[in-house]
């Protein structure tokens, strides 16, 4: 039988793992503790919590260095499972920030060394930070998709009984118009779709259409754009959004919308498209 030094009795000091700070989004009005504190952040991160920067308040949390350095996490990132839980993460980190007001999100996996670093980095930039709370308060993001027509028109060159090849390339060449007249008048739909819709935001912006992977059908997407709708018109544009759905609904085409979100598309100092 032997016994431990009473020295080694005492378990060693352990160094805590180094951490990066993660910010989530920037507001004017600190979240509330409570809601901070029953929001899960990044897996193996701290708790959320508050971070007064000058004028503002950041929503941010501590992450080990060792995932979220930028090797690390890009490597993380290429996987869709991680990708996932980080982009959800990040959602609901700028979800109880813009809880209390006007938020400004941040990019997912914005990084700084340290609390003093994120300070900085935010009160340099408070003119287009002020401007962009402003623009975003009491408004939210709206997204609509144009799809159509689908396809599955007979092919005139084919059940057509036998043909010479003559025949068949003239009944190839009409499809191939016909084809290219429908797709250029369906376009021409969801553009006057996105045009009256803007009539009723204050702000638009066309995103690239979804790839069939992404959308889960074969039926093309003509129009992905998203509006910043003042909140006290938003039942205004969603009635827009339905008449037109009706009116395109006879062409073949399907308009969805889905809202409020939180404003991501204009939450930038340089919209690529503005309505005025």
């Amino acid at each position: 039988m032997s016994t431990l030094p009473a020295g080694r009795a005492t378990a060693p000091d352990v160094e805590p793992a180094p951490t990066l700070l993660c910010v989530f989004a920037v507001t004017d009005s600190p979240a509330p503790p409570d809601v901070l504190a029953r929001t899960p952040g990044h897996d193996g991160g701290g708790p959320l919590r508050a971070l007064p920067a000058g004028p503002f308040h950041l929503v941010v949390q501590d992450v080990p260095a060792a995932d979220f350095g930028e090797e690390a996490l890009a490597e993380r990132l290429n996987r869709p499972d991680v990708l996932e839980r980080c982009a959800r993460a990040h959602h609901r980190g700028v979800e109880a920030a813009a809880g209390a007001g006007s938020a400004v999100p941040l990019p997912m996996a914005t990084l700084y060394l340290d609390d003093g670093n994120a300070v900085r980095a935010v009160t340099a930039r408070e003119a287009s930070l002020r401007a962009l709370l402003e623009r975003l308060r009491d408004r939210t993001e709206w997204a609509v998709k144009v799809h159509g027509p689908a396809a599955g028109a007979a092919d005139p060159a084919d059940g057509e009984g036998a043909a010479d090849g003559r025949s068949y390339l003239r009944r190839a060449s009409a499809r191939r118009r016909t084809e290219r007249e429908t797709r250029e008048q369906a376009m021409a739909r969801a553009h006057a779709v996105d045009r009256e819709l803007r009539a009723h935001a204050v702000a638009a912006t066309r995103h690239r259409p979804q790839s069939e992977r992404l959308t889960g059908t074969s039926v093309p997407q003509l129009l992905n754009a998203a509006y910043l709708v003042d909140d006290v018109r938003r039942e205004e544009f969603v009635r827009a959004v339905g008449r037109l759905a009706r009116e395109a609904g006879t062409a073949g085409l399907e308009v969805t919308v889905s809202g409020p979100w939180i404003p991501y598309s204009f939450a930038r100092p340089d919209p690529v498209e503005v309505v005025t």
